[in-house]
């Protein structure tokens, strides 16, 4: 998956990172929180804050200990809250399963240039993706229109449709 954009609707102020297959055309609208968008937002602009933020400081701190993040994985969405997995290699040649929310484990992605994943299962429940015709019709092309519907009334792109810059 890649960060296709983080979006503001103008008239609730809710936030939005969409993820994007990168084989297919199918997109994950995940609502994350105003810190979080901005966090990824700067990330994907290439502007970095004067101090570093929380997630930075993260990186630094895996930099220090000599840990490496190898992949975050969207693992599955309970009652419209997504879950995540942080998977850090560790000096000694392991690896460390931990649990992120997923606005966190997707800006620290961005910030160490890790694939993201998304569970299959995931994608199947909350996932959206345009039919090849363009006709809506059936209950995964009402759940697009919703979605179109929604993307359409965001006023603010906070983020370019490329991949992350590379890591510090």
């Amino acid at each position: 998956m890649v960060v296709e954009s983080v979006r503001v609707h103008v008239l609730s102020s809710q936030h939005v990172v969409i993820l994007k297959e990168t084989e297919r055309d199918r997109y994950l609208p995940i609502w994350i929180g105003p810190s979080e968008a901005n966090a990824i937002a700067m990330r994907l602009q290439g502007i970095s804050a004067e101090r570093p933020l929380t997630h930075d400081l993260l990186v630094s701190v895996l930099g220090a200990v000599h840990g490496n993040l190898s992949r975050v994985v969207v693992t599955h969405v309970s009652d419209g809250t997504f879950h995540a997995r942080l998977y850090l290699e560790t000096a000694e040649g392991g690896e460390t399963e931990i649990d992120s929310r997923t606005s966190d484990a997707i800006a620290v992605a961005i910030r160490t240039g890790s694939t993201i994943y998304v569970d299959e299962r995931v994608l199947d429940e909350a996932g959206v993706e345009p039919e090849s015709n363009g006709e809506l019709g059936g209950e995964d092309d009402q759940k697009l229109a919703v979605f179109r519907d929604f993307v359409n009334s965001l006023d603010v792109d906070l983020g370019p449709a490329e991949g992350p810059p590379p890591a510090e």
